[in-house]
């Protein structure tokens, strides 16, 4: 049975690599999620929890002393003989009503701090995500995340747990100290510091140990899951005896790793119920004593003993309670610093949603660099007139998909400008830039959802017409039509369940139920086979037909169209022309051409 040091591993789970935690104390983290508590519209709450609480305890402490009264009346005296049958009846119901109502009391602060609770919880997590939302893409990438959940863990554990021991730690004393003398109050003080010190130090000694046992499952657990998601490469090399030591060999560290995690564990709770037992043997001989010299009657000693039981039954899962707070504080502090980033790309507070009716872009003399030391673009100017289609093309690496996420504005320029109609981006809201510009992403993710979701997730609250007319100009209606569930059918994750094909066509039919003025290509076809991209190529038109549109290709047999077509080496503009004047400049452009012209003919 897991007690004192045995957690189980945080319900907090951190993707990727988390912030490093910042310098905050304990309290401090503390003292930031308090605000939230008070500010839920719930003060109230927080008064009748807390009463309900002091009520619960109280109860609960009432039990002893009924005991107690309720011993001592038994104890046969000839002059009370007659109440002997009278009495005890009323001390039964009280003892009963008190035991209720230390359950009741506890149910109700529960049910009262509930709401609390979780509208805090809800609460945070909404700005967490609204932040997140708000934050650079360069953070994205590098995946760190936050979680909530800290929040549950904390107020249960301190609320439900520590708060309600120290106000019964509290009421026993003072009952001990008023009733009784002082050394029992000593005893009782001087045997919970040792016990709580004991249960600290050695929980954060065991910590190292249950860590490493926590490790070394994940890996193990890893490692079969590899292997099982790899299972036709295993089978093709006959590799499953390789594949079983290797996991042996991690069940084998596993193992080593809990046994000694066992025996602290185990040397933990020894030490509890050594300092538990010789605290109860100290606590008794002082009552013993003291009804042996007729200072105390058989009922004080019974109380005593009760007071004690009570007090160590919540602190034999100290280690628990102990380990889960600190995890609960990291996880709050990390998420507290997620919140606390600042944002890269930010609106100016002057900044006004883009107002002009014209889609021409252009990019002024613009320099960008993802570090200072690797410059992506140099000093590059181009202009997209409105209806027009620039297509920009290059080998991988020379920043073509860099100008995409500049115009979305996942990141500002370090140099030049661009503009939306002569209107500085920087100088407008992000959500109107964006609201203004489609995209056709060279891999298509899509929700694990339906069909229908994924489509009208180019506009939020279109009707199933739209949809459908969407799908119609795409020309993959017919194919959602002659699956069982139509548009109902998940995709499944990340769009698993469809072609590469399908998945592209689904990207234009969002992009086309969106509508917006200015249109990307990012490589839209370069994940397709040849068939597909030519299935593609007359949907990427409609999609792009009056409207302004700029072409990420590799391929340059999708962009002999263009209107402009920009060649891109290194982050500057080596050649710029129509299709037919660039071939005649035989240039870079030319070579490219025939370069993969050669690669498509076919082999004789």
């Amino acid at each position: 049975m897991r007690r004192s040091g045995e957690a189980l591993p945080s319900p907090h789970t951190v993707a990727g690599h988390p912030p490093a935690r910042s310098d905050r104390s304990d309290w401090a983290t503390l003292r930031r999620l308090f605000p939230y508590l008070w500010q839920y519209k719930c003060k109230w709450r927080v008064i009748a929890a807390l009463t309900f609480m002091v009520g619960a305890k109280v109860a609960n402490v009432g039990v002893p002393v009924l005991l107690k009264n309720l011993i001592d009346t038994m104890t046969p005296k000839p002059d009370v003989a007659q109440a002997l049958l009278i009495v005890p009846i009323g001390l039964l119901l009280a003892y009963g009503l008190l035991r209720f109502s230390t359950a009741l009391f506890g149910e109700l602060r529960e049910l009262i701090f509930a709401k609390a609770t979780e509208g805090t919880a809800r609460q945070i997590a909404l700005e967490v995500f609204g932040h997140l939302h708000s934050l650079s893409l360069r953070f994205h990438l590098e995946r760190q995340t936050g979680g909530t959940r800290g929040v549950h863990s904390l107020i249960s554990m301190s609320l439900y747990s520590i708060v309600p021991t120290i106000i019964e730690l509290v009421l026993v004393l003072t009952i001990l100290g008023v009733k009784f003398d002082s050394l029992f109050v000593w005893i009782t003080g001087a045997a919970l510091v040792l016990y709580i010190s004991f249960t600290v130090t050695v929980t954060e000694w065991r910590t190292q140990f249950r860590k490493t046992m926590n490790e070394l499952d994940s890996m193990a657990q890893s490692r079969a899951v590899d292997s099982l998601l790899n299972y036709e490469t295993v089978k093709y090399f006959n590799n499953e005896e390789f594949e079983a030591k290797r996991y042996d060999v991690s069940l084998d560290r596993y193992r080593k790793a809990a046994i000694k995690s066992q025996r602290t564990l185990r040397m933990l709770n020894a030490g509890q119920q050594l300092l538990i037992a010789g605290s109860l043997v100290l606590m008794l001989w002082r009552a013993t004593s003291g009804v042996v010299e007729g200072r105390m009657t058989l009922g004080d000693l019974v109380m005593v003993n009760a007071f004690m039981i009570q007090l160590y039954i919540p602190l034999n899962f100290l280690g628990v309670i102990y380990r889960e707070i600190k995890q609960s504080l990291t996880d709050l502090d990390k998420m507290f610093v997620l919140m606390e980033k600042e944002r890269e790309v930010r609106d100016a507070p002057t900044a006004l949603p883009l107002a002009s009716v014209d889609s021409t872009v252009r990019f002024e003399d613009v320099s960008f660099a993802y570090e200072a030391a690797r410059p992506i673009l140099k000093h590059v100017s181009f202009e997209i007139p409105a209806g027009k289609t620039v297509a920009v093309v290059g080998p991988s690496g020379s920043g073509k998909s860099t100008m995409a996420r500049l115009l979305y504005r996942f990141y500002d320029v370090q140099q030049g400008r661009i503009t939306i109609g002569g209107e500085d981006i920087r100088e407008v809201t992000q959500s109107s830039v964006r609201r203004a510009i489609g995209i056709v992403p060279q891999d298509t993710v899509l929700f694990n959802d339906t069909v229908e979701y994924n489509i009208a997730y180019g506009r939020p609250g279109a009707s199933r017409e739209e949809v459908e007319g969407a799908a119609r100009a795409a020309r993959i209606h017919d194919f959602i039509s002659a699956t069982p569930k139509g548009y109902e059918t998940t995709v499944g994750e990340r769009g698993l369940k469809l072609s590469g094909g399908e998945k592209q066509r689904v990207a234009i039919a969002r992009t086309l139920l969106k509508n917006p003025p200015i249109v990307i290509f990012d490589e839209a076809t370069s994940a397709l086979d040849s068939a597909n991209e030519r299935a593609i190529q007359s949907e990427l038109k409609s999609a792009a037909q009056d409207k302004t549109t700029l072409v990420i290709a590799h391929r340059l047999s999708t962009v002999v169209d263009a209107h402009e077509i920009l060649v891109l080496e290194a982050g500057v503009i080596v050649e710029r022309g129509t299709h037919a004047e660039l071939l005649a400049k035989q240039g870079r452009y030319a070579q490219m051409w025939a370069l993969q012209k050669s690669e498509a003919a076919p082999l004789l």
